[in-house]
């Protein structure tokens, strides 16, 4: 994995945090053996068709929710924000501190959970789980919110870099 340089001189405060969703991972399992035993159910061979495209299909839908969706990795500091995908990694965006209007804690309600990456025109969500995550409105008017395990320390990761341009509180 490589890093940006830090930009500017002096000290830097850097907030790293994961947050991986086991339930929604477990969750993937259960439904995806469901859809294994419906095959199964199909009194199909084990060698024929009806069994080996659904349990292929199975075994790529867990590996891609595992490998991307599992969980989300979020670095805090003098660059911005990264947000970063999975166990590789990927995908990953980055938003540099001239680009965030407002940096704030946000206490996510269960049903607005995303469970992964979620996109709209105006809205990205990269969530995995309810309870307080960073939310950040950025200048063209868009909206990220983050799970992160400690929201109030990325936030502050963001608000003490010295920029001319200071990420505003709320």
């Amino acid at each position: 994995m490589t890093s940006l340089p830090i930009v500017g001189p002096g000290p830097h405060t850097v907030y790293t945090g994961r947050t991986t969703s086991w339930p929604m991972v477990a969750t993937t399992c259960a439904g995806a053996l469901l859809v294994v035993m419906m095959a199964n159910e199909s009194n199909a061979a084990w060698s024929e068709p009806e069994f080996i495209v659904p349990f292929i299909l199975v075994a790529i839908g867990i590996l891609a929710n595992v490998l991307t969706a599992s969980s989300v990795r979020a670095t805090a500091g003098p660059n911005g924000l990264t947000i970063r995908w999975g166990l590789f990694g990927w995908p990953r965006c980055t938003y540099r501190l001239h680009e965030i209007a407002r940096a704030e804690v946000f206490d996510l309600p269960w049903w607005r959970v995303s469970y992964g990456f979620w996109w709209t025109p105006k809205r990205t969500n990269c969530t995995v789980r309810s309870g307080p995550t960073v939310r950040l409105s950025l200048h063209n008017h868009r909206v990220i919110t983050i799970t992160v395990p400690e929201p109030q320390t990325a936030v502050d990761a963001l608000r003490a870099t010295p920029t001319d341009k200071q990420v505003a509180s709320e």
